[in-house]
């Protein structure tokens, strides 16, 4: 009887893919998008610098929160694994992409601030919608993040709808606070749901105790 040849590379890939298993990337990625959705009601008080800055606290927050959660729960039932060189090169091609295209929001949301170029809210609402799809989408590829395709979908029109909620419903702060918050509680929801998920198929093994015969 033939038994299936197995790829290393496959097992690799599947391996690396429960690392977004547990749904915990989903939750931080929901809580770096509720920055476009809060930060606009709050830079009346605080300014535009400011209420975006306040935010950064808060993100290091969540992130040693993740990583203690995944340290403490999640390694104990799905253990560690290290990853071979062509895994370790898309990682850094994926660090080396999402600087560039953070970069590249950077300068975007300066020239918007000092309004530089005299940039029309269209057109960087536009800009601003492809940058985040062309991130989460390269990030996606890299990773084989399925999921992301669909929050970069999410994230890439965000912008757009609420430009378009702006402009002709009157919604304040060009509808970011709406349409960006619809979009990150559906990550943290997906996050949530697939770690409650995570957590009741995949219980903790249990550990076997020895006993000697006096």
């Amino acid at each position: 009887m033939l038994t299936p040849k197995i790829s290393l590379k496959d097992t690799e890939q599947k391996a690396f893919q429960t690392t977004f298993a547990d749904g915990l990337w989903d939750i931080y990625l929901g809580c770096l998008i509720s920055l476009f959705a809060i930060a606009p009601l709050l830079s009346t008080s605080l300014g535009d610098f400011w209420s975006s800055v306040i935010f950064l606290p808060i993100w290091g927050v969540v992130y040693l929160v993740i990583r203690l959660v995944r340290q403490r729960v999640v390694m104990p039932r799905l253990g560690t694994a290290a990853w071979g060189r062509a895994r370790k090169g898309k990682l850094r091609k994926f660090s080396l992409v999402m600087f560039v295209v953070n970069l590249a929001a950077l300068v975007l949301g300066v020239i918007i601030a000092i309004n530089l170029l005299r940039v029309p809210g269209q057109v960087a609402t536009l800009i601003l919608g492809i940058l985040l799809l062309v991130g989460f989408t390269i990030a996606a590829y890299l990773l084989d993040f399925n999921r992301l395709y669909g929050y970069g979908l999410l994230v890439g029109f965000s912008p757009l709808v609420g430009e378009w909620l702006y402009t002709h419903k009157s919604v304040s702060h060009h509808g970011f606070p709406i349409t960006f918050g619809i979009t990150a509680v559906i990550m943290i929801l997906t996050g949530l749901i697939i770690f409650a998920r995570f957590l009741r198929q995949n219980p903790v093994p249990a550990v076997e105790t020895s006993s000697e015969e006096v």
